[in-house]
């Protein structure tokens, strides 16, 4: 993040976390096509929900993945909408049958599909912490205004089913996603950050989908899963990836970016 006085350069780069962890392994054009997929999203929310995007016109450096943005007052806490049980909110289904204080069905597996998309806000955690999953009274709380609370459940929610629409239409299972809000200036709920991208979303291909165990992604998911299975701890410093877990997971990205538009990566590389 830049500081450009009355507004941010947000520049996204190659790195890539796990488990709240960078790791020392960039994936090429990552960035890029978060970039690319932010700005897609923007363009199509609007009607939704303003948005902090100003402008991609950008020092050459920064082409591709850098964003004019708005400045915002950052509300305390992620929200994320779930339509699909996996990740934390599965692992909090298989111990308590709830997911942030939402009752569920009894007899969900891995990776259902729930009856209705609902509302998990998320704290937002100092650096080297983990995000902590909170109900939706102790969200409130958090944000000091249960009407704005009530307010961004809304957006979230409208946000999740039309992305998860058009994402199906794609032949892809939008599976849950995060935003970030703020208020402008001008005291207005926007939507900020980056949105519906592999690193803020669960995307499953929808001709491999079956529910009972995790699914194949075109998110970041590859890499958590290769993580677990080499053993680490899951504590700093992170390990090095293999290059066919780069070049996979680069290809996972670049995938996703071209079924979501509709377009090719290049041209947006060349925009």
């Amino acid at each position: 993040m830049y500081d450009l006085g009355d507004r941010l350069l947000m520049v996204a780069s190659d790195r890539i976390s796990a488990y709240d962890v960078v790791l020392p392994t960039p994936i090429p054009d990552k960035g890029k096509v978060l970039t690319g997929l932010s700005v897609f999203w923007f363009e199509r929310t609007a009607g939704i929900v303003p948005n902090h995007l100003i402008s991609t016109d950008v020092p050459e450096e920064a082409r591709g993945r850098g964003l004019v943005v708005e400045k915002l007052d950052i509300f305390p806490v992620e929200c994320v909408a779930r339509g699909y049980l996996s990740g934390s909110g599965w692992k909090e289904y298989g111990r308590n049958g709830t997911v942030c204080g939402v009752e569920l069905p009894p007899g969900l597996q891995e990776s259902s599909r729930l009856p209705e998309p609902i509302f998990t806000p998320a704290t937002k955690a100092e650096q080297g912490d983990h995000d902590e999953n909170v109900d939706f009274n102790r969200a409130a709380e958090i944000v000091g205004d249960r009407a704005t609370m009530e307010e961004l459940r809304r957006l979230t929610l409208e946000l999740y089913g039309f992305a998860a629409a058009h994402a199906e239409r794609n032949g892809i299972i939008l599976a849950d996603t995060k935003f970030e809000f703020g208020r402008d200036a001008k005291g207005r709920i926007v939507l900020a950050d980056e949105v519906l991208t592999p690193d803020s979303s669960r995307f499953w291909p929808a001709d491999r989908y079956e529910p009972g165990h995790s699914q194949p992604s075109f998110d970041k998911q590859y890499v958590r899963d290769w993580l677990d299975e080499s053993g680490w701890d899951h504590t700093p410093p992170g390990p090095e990836l293999p290059s066919e877990v780069v070049a996979s997971t680069r290809a996972k990205y670049v995938e996703a970016y071209e079924r979501i538009s509709g377009g090719s990566f290049g041209d947006w590389l060349a925009r």
